[in-house]
């Protein structure tokens, strides 16, 4: 299992645009991918759920378990670091 915290630090959080770039990279791997922030844990494969877990600049929780995991953390922070201001 890989657990990574992340900053994301653009004031829009991680809005509908990236969120669904990052179901569209989750779907790509056989892991579990989760986002938390908090008490509140989003599946990586649902738009809606990323929405709500990083709405507006936070801290989140990344956390990957499966065969693929490193290839699959690799892709979601491509698409973050491409979509929004993220720092590891």
């Amino acid at each position: 299992m890989i657990q990574h915290e992340i900053k994301i630090a653009n004031r829009f959080g991680l809005h509908a645009r990236p969120a669904s770039h990052v179901v569209d990279t989750a779907d790509k791997y056989q892991s579990d991918i989760y986002f938390i922030n908090g008490d509140h844990v989003a599946n990586g494969r649902s738009i809606l759920d990323l929405m709500s877990v990083a709405a507006g600049a936070c801290i989140l929780i990344i956390q990957i378990d499966g065969s693929d995991e490193e290839e699959a953390f690799e892709g979601i922070l491509k698409v973050l670091k491409e979509e929004i201001e993220v720092e590891i």
